[in-house]
């Protein structure tokens, strides 16, 4: 089953503002009855539906990736882009490309760094120690624990 005209306005208001009231009122609700069809038609599976798959159409075409992402800090740090900034000169103000900057480059460099971490060996001889000082405080605590002498409390009678 398709969607009503007003379903599907109602839909796309939804989408561009969020609020189930609102966007029955932009696709033609009446006031009295706007908020409890906003809330019904949110539950109808083919309105439902409908605007999944408009907010997956909407996330994949505006929302950066996580491959761009790392391709952008790549060509910083190589200095494949550059920058158009405002160049003071005697006869006013020029554009000029300039490359990013050293900082620029470094900064993308750790963020690239954050998701490609090296074998560092100093990294792995840290680790290899705190994994072995966790391991050696476990059984010491294990070995005081059984070493722990029992105490028994008797009364003036003699019980316990």
């Amino acid at each position: 089953m398709s969607l009503t005209a007003k379903q599907q306005k109602f839909a796309d208001n939804y989408i561009e503002c969020g609020n189930q009231t609102k966007a029955a009122l932009d696709a033609g609700y009446s006031k009295r009855t706007a908020a409890s069809i906003g809330n019904e038609n949110l539950k109808k599976p083919e309105i439902k539906k409908y605007i999944d798959e408009r907010m997956k159409e909407i996330e994949s075409a505006k929302i950066a990736k996580a491959d761009e992402v790392l391709k952008l800090y790549t060509s910083v740090l190589r200095a494949e882009i550059t920058e158009t900034v405002a160049v003071g000169t005697p006869d006013g103000v020029d554009k000029a490309q300039v490359p990013p900057s050293i900082k620029d480059r470094l900064a993308a460099g750790r963020e690239l760094m954050k998701r490609y971490p090296t074998d560092d060996p100093l990294v792995e001889q840290q680790l290899r120690k705190l994994r072995a000082e966790a391991k050696l405080a476990e059984s010491k605590l294990q070995t005081d624990e059984q070493q722990t002498p029992q105490i028994t409390i008797y009364d003036s009678w003699g019980r316990e």
